[in-house]
């Protein structure tokens, strides 16, 4: 069955390209409920475990208020609490649509829920280019997914959340089983590796300067992207990632749009170093090395 939806996506490629850009759209929007949904509901399971550690009673706290999920409560106007219909609820189109505002109270819509859908739907079409109807598009799609999820959280609450990496990392380990994207060894490998690495640049840094220069979160990211690409792309998405922060960290400062004392996320660099290894890592290698 999988083998023949296979073929007919690849004797039809316009078919192929339109089903990709819908499902873009759709799991975008859907990253736009766990970009926003998944802090909260680690911040709440937090805060009752500190409750339970310290055996206070948190039955009047927000933690246990209300049942909060990715499918519930039902996405409403934050400013005036208006129930989000069907229509209101169309990747793209309905802000369009709406004008960028709430249709009942007209408050304006954040801009980052039509980008999100944009960037994931085109992301998507580069991936399925890249890997053509295959299994590893399927793969791949994932991990894209999952990146641009890991992305916007960490930019906005500076977390990577284990609900994310940890999965990503064992999957990364079983697409390799088949030799999906490289050996099972080099997988495993990268997997540890990439963990180590930064755990050792973490310590190291903490020893020198007293400060911590980054979390345990880049060390599970790095090691899910070891996982998936192997060990062999683990220095290349290290010079990637640092020579993207160093750039943009500095034009932040110049520009005074970002406190020196206040910690820039590594995550979505590492992210966005990662997705570009991920599709076009070898030939970047061998246009550095000659």
């Amino acid at each position: 069955m999988l083998n023949q939806l296979i073929e007919q996506l690849q004797t039809n490629v316009w078919f192929f390209y339109t089903v990709i850009i819908f499902l873009g759209l759709t799991v975008g929007s859907f990253l736009n409920v766990i970009i926003y949904r998944l802090p909260v509901m680690l911040d709440r399971e937090w805060t009752q475990q500190c409750h339970d550690y310290l055996q206070h009673d948190a039955t009047d706290t927000e933690t246990r208020a209300e049942k909060f999920n990715l499918s519930y409560p039902p996405s409403t106007c934050p400013q005036c609490q208006h129930k989000i219909r069907a229509w209101e609820n169309i990747p793209v189109i309905s802000y369009i649509m709406l004008g960028g505002k709430c249709s009942h109270c007209k408050t304006p819509i954040s801009i980052q829920y039509p980008l999100v859908e944009t960037v994931t739907a085109i992301l998507s079409v580069f991936v399925a280019w890249h890997f053509g109807a295959t299994a590893q598009t399927m793969a791949a799609l994932i991990l894209t997914w999952s990146l641009v999820a890991l992305t916007m959280i960490d930019a906005q609450k500076q977390i990577l959340p284990d609900n994310i990496t940890q999965p990503l990392l064992w999957l990364g380990i079983i697409v390799n089983i088949p030799k999906l994207f490289t050996s099972i060894e080099s997988s495993v490998t990268g997997a540890i590796a990439g963990y180590l690495i930064l755990w050792f640049i973490y310590h190291l840094f903490r020893i020198l300067t007293g400060k911590e220069g980054m979390g345990y979160g880049d060390f599970k990211l790095l090691a899910a992207l070891g996982a998936w690409m192997g060990w062999e792309m683990l220095p290349l998405i290290i010079v990637l990632s640092s020579v993207v922060g160093a750039i943009i960290g500095i034009a932040m400062i110049v520009f005074r749009k970002h406190d020196k004392g206040v910690p820039i996320p590594f995550g979505p660099y590492l992210a966005i170093a990662g997705w570009i290894a991920f599709l076009w890592g070898p030939q970047i290698t061998r246009a550095w090395l000659g």
